[in-house]
């Protein structure tokens, strides 16, 4: 009903309206009562046989959803009753910033894929903070795990940017299960530099020190862009080893529009979707392959299908995230993913 009713309609109108309006939508659906008992009974699958330990952690089921679409934690109680195992939320920086102006969010209906060029855009991590304060008692019973993503404010100059993860790290803390830290996003100015070899050491050291002086450690991710090169991989396989950091998240988006089909191809900013499918998994097997396996991986782009996603996970993937391919394919994808992990 997804795919024939309900997305024509919401692909006639401004992607990112239609966001905010499904957002409020689905809001407001929960509050009606048995409506959220009724979401989780339509789309989760409890199954022992989908747990999963990774990072210290008991996930319910390897399937989550990425940061960027719940980026000030406002819906994360009400979706995860679509059977996600975990939810990231973010990108969160120090200070409220309003990201790039708009249009800065396209449908590339073709390539089954999206452009954006958000930039960021969040109320700033205390906003953030007092919504986790408040989460509903059934998310933490029914095990539905929170990562983290963070950044630095467009304003803070790359050699500053080690405090703005460390301010977002520390209001987080006692709120999330697992940090994530950005350094791959396209749309902000400089951003993709501090994963040079020499800078994200410098970063990452810096929090995995200030970690380890915390009462309760929590693990800490990298998320790297797809477009690095395999010289440039090895470094990042080199970095987790030295700075002990948890794992990978592989991949952001990309900067690549190679093989598009749409117009909407010209606009600036990270693709994601189908297009970035075969990209992303190459990476995670290539990040398997060089660290032995040494480190989790959490694979994520272009997953629109059971296929896509049981295809990063044989590759060397740990646990698996959606965006794009939830947006498109609609909240059964979640469903479909881990009936077809049982039926393996």
């Amino acid at each position: 009903m997804y795919k024939t009713l309900i997305r024509p309609i919401l692909f006639q109108f401004d992607p990112e309206k239609v966001h905010h309006f499904t957002f409020a939508f689905i809001k407001a659906a929960n509050k009606i009562p048995g409506i959220s008992a009724l979401i989780r009974r339509m789309y989760t699958v409890n199954d022992p046989r989908l747990e999963r330990e990774v990072l210290g952690l008991k996930f319910k089921n390897p399937v989550g959803l990425a940061a960027g679409f719940d980026k000030d934690a406002r819906l994360f109680n009400e979706l995860s009753g679509f059977g996600f195992g975990f939810i990231e939320i973010g990108t969160l920086t120090p200070k409220p910033q309003p990201g790039n102006p708009r249009k800065r969010l396209f449908r590339l209906k073709e390539d089954t894929a999206i452009v954006n060029r958000m930039g960021f855009n969040n109320g700033g991590v205390e906003e953030a903070v007092k919504r986790l304060k408040k989460p509903s008692a059934s998310l933490r019973a029914r095990g539905i795990l929170i990562g983290g993503n963070i950044g630095k404010n467009k304003v803070t100059p790359n050699e500053n940017a080690t405090d703005d993860y460390r301010k977002c790290f520390e209001a987080l803390h006692s709120h999330v299960d697992y940090f994530v830290v950005n350094v791959s996003s396209p749309n902000t100015p400089n951003l993709r530099a501090l994963q040079d070899k020499e800078p994200l050491t410098k970063l990452l050291s810096g929090l995995q020190n200030h970690k380890l002086q915390t009462a309760n450690h929590k693990p800490i991710m990298l998320k790297i862009a797809p477009d690095l090169t395999e010289g440039q991989l090895r470094d990042i396989v080199r970095i987790v080893k030295d700075t002990g950091i948890a794992g990978i998240i592989a991949t952001n988006t990309t900067i690549s529009r190679e093989g598009l089909a749409s117009p909407v191809k010209k606009e600036t900013g990270g693709l994601s979707g189908k297009p970035l499918k075969d990209r992303s998994t190459e990476v995670i097997r290539f990040l398997h392959r060089e660290s032995g396996g040494s480190f989790p991986i959490i694979g994520v782009g272009g997953v629109h299908s059971p296929e896509d996603a049981l295809e990063k996970l044989e590759a060397g993937a740990s646990l698996v995230q959606v965006y794009t391919g939830f947006i498109y394919e609609g909240p059964g994808l979640v469903k479909r993913i881990n009936k077809a992990l049982l039926d393996r």
